[in-house]
């Protein structure tokens, strides 16, 4: 007798637990079908067309859409204009590396103070990285570039060429020191009245070269008043 009584309680356990896990898998069911209805209302706008966190039609997401407006803003916009100011910036700055790069290197074989010829390496450094710069810029903007200094700048070349020791500090010194003075100012008026998001980082950049070497030149000790003068007239500004 007590026998059957024990085996009679677990059966109505397991049928207790039955019912209570079915109730509660339909109530989950309930629960999922309302939750999917309510996110597929917040997405879709009153007009029925697809919210944000949505696919489109074609599969392609939010970040699809954001690349496309910006392209779409970008062709509106239009091609950035190229004056002719910022033409004559970029063949400047090609011809200042025609003869200063070949300037920093006759300091290394005709100077004589270690500080002319570490200016000299800054020539040759500065230089080279901005004439890589000015060639890339050129191309894309549509521009010709000279392949060599001009005139001037060849005399200056030569002129360097035939002095050694002392006498090439002396020159070198206050010869490279007149024409960065000069284009600093130049590249000044570029970057202050561009429109070209190009020509302003390359006046950037030559901004900062150009800095260097001033510097590099006045610490030879050998920049002379006269050339200061020379920069200064050159420099001053125009009367209206």
């Amino acid at each position: 007798m007590y026998h059957h009584r024990r085996d009679a309680q677990p059966k109505g356990k397991t049928r207790t637990i039955v019912i209570t896990s079915a109730v509660a898998a339909t109530a989950l069911a309930v629960l999922s079908v309302f939750t999917l209805q309510q996110s597929d209302a917040s997405e879709t706008s009153a007009d029925g067309t697809v919210g944000v966190g949505s696919a489109s039609p074609h599969g392609a997401g939010h970040g699809a859409g954001t690349e496309a407006g910006s392209a779409a803003g970008r062709a509106a916009s239009g091609p950035q204009p190229v004056t002719q100011v910022d033409k004559t910036f970029l063949v400047k700055v090609r011809q200042a590396g025609l003869w200063e790069i070949p300037a920093g290197r006759l300091a290394q074989s005709h100077g004589e103070s270690e500080a002319v010829k570490r200016a000299g390496l800054h020539l040759l450094d500065g230089h080279s990285k901005l004439d890589q710069l000015v060639r890339e810029d050129a191309e894309i903007l549509g521009v010709g570039l000279p392949e060599e200094a001009s005139a001037e700048q060849q005399g200056w070349v030569d002129q360097l060429k035939k002095a050694h020791g002392a006498e090439f500090d002396r020159l070198f010194a206050n010869l490279l020191r007149a024409s960065h003075g000069k284009i600093f100012a130049t590249i000044a008026e570029v970057r202050a009245a561009t429109q070209n998001d190009l020509i302003r980082r390359h006046a950037r950049q030559a901004n900062q070269t150009v800095m260097d070497h001033m510097e590099v030149l006045e610490d030879t000790g050998l920049v002379s008043e006269s050339t200061f003068r020379e920069v200064e007239k050159a420099v001053a500004p125009r009367p209206e």
